[in-house]
């Protein structure tokens, strides 16, 4: 993420106002004010994925308030999630009071004031409300209250912005619009879910945040040898029909990817320095091939060598 302001690069008695503009014209028109100090430190690092806005936001100590005639001055009618990384973090908005804990969101609303506290970092991502699969109203309540982050969808949209953010954007446009969409699906079903209306979202919206449910639940039991396409389908209430079919719409099979993933994650372990210690049966064992046979073979096959000869030239390779 290519990181747009730095506290660092101004004298003291201009960071503040310096954080005041750059989030203005990036986020939204604020008051800011300091909380037991007199020196402002933080960080902005933006990037625009498609129809939405993901942020990377650092701050001491700092109260940030909207009012109404913020509003019409310059409202981009957003919904925000905030995504706490560190730090206690409390919005009042809505008759609501919502104080945050690492790993929880918090939804708020560009078109209503809100006063908050923030001493931390959290990642933010701004979701237009027109950009949004379907009507979103009764929000009132989820504005202003503490959403897990670590459970569902919102544990999907917290990894992905947490990915998003550690892997930069130094991406095409084609990616930057593809991340907006996977971004937008993960949202919109975080609302659903919350809302109880996940029946209203278009049909190619639920079916993308199903795959993306799938593959965060696999990617969690990869370990697994018992893991099978059945225990895919039957945790995610669907046909083993249905499951195939959401695969062969991406081009594979359950089963295929499943191994594949395996493999990768085996042939990272023999490549890298820290594991040259362990067994190549035990990596394998890991990433749930239990028998060293099949290992051997399906590695053979997917990589035109054997385990053992590629860990030996990774680590020529490495001196």
């Amino acid at each position: 993420m290519e990181k747009v302001f730095d506290s660092k690069h101004f004298p003291e008695a201009d960071a503040l106002s310096a954080w005041k503009e750059i989030t203005r014209d990036a986020v939204m028109p604020t008051d800011l004010r300091l909380v037991g100090t007199k020196t402002f430190r933080g960080s902005f690092a933006t990037a625009s994925l498609g129809p939405v806005q993901t942020s990377r936001m650092a701050y001491s100590k700092l109260r940030t308030i909207r009012t109404p005639r913020l509003i019409r001055v310059s409202d981009p009618e957003c919904l925000q999630f905030a995504l706490v990384r560190s730090g206690p973090h409390v919005i009042e908005q809505n008759r609501h009071r919502a104080p945050a804990q690492p790993s929880e969101l918090l939804l708020f609303d560009s078109s209503r004031p809100f006063d908050g506290y923030a001493d931390g970092e959290a990642l933010l991502l701004q979701v237009p409300r027109q950009a949004l699969p379907f009507r979103v109203h009764g929000l009132d309540r989820l504005i202003a209250r503490p959403l897990p982050g670590n459970q569902g969808t919102g544990r999907l949209l917290a990894e992905f912005l947490t990915r998003t953010a550690r892997d930069g954007y130094s991406r095409t446009t084609q990616d930057a619009a593809r991340l907006g969409t996977v971004a937008l699906d993960l949202a919109a079903a975080v609302l659903a879910d919350h809302l109880d209306r996940v029946a209203e979202i278009p049909a190619d919206s639920r079916q993308r945040a199903l795959y993306l449910c799938i593959i965060a639940f696999v990617q969690r039991r990869l370990g697994d040898p018992a893991l099978t396409p059945g225990e895919v389908a039957a945790a995610h209430h669907i046909s083993l029909r249905s499951l195939h079919r959401l695969f062969q719409q991406h081009g594979t099979s359950i089963g295929s990817w499943i191994r594949s993933r395996r493999l990768e994650h085996c042939r990272q372990d023999l490549a890298d320095p820290r594991e040259r210690r362990t067994p190549i049966h035990a990596i394998a064992a890991r990433w749930g091939f239990p028998r060293p046979g099949d290992f051997t073979r399906a590695f053979r096959a997917a990589y035109g060598t054997t385990p053992s000869d590629y860990r030996h030239r990774a680590h020529q390779a490495d001196g």
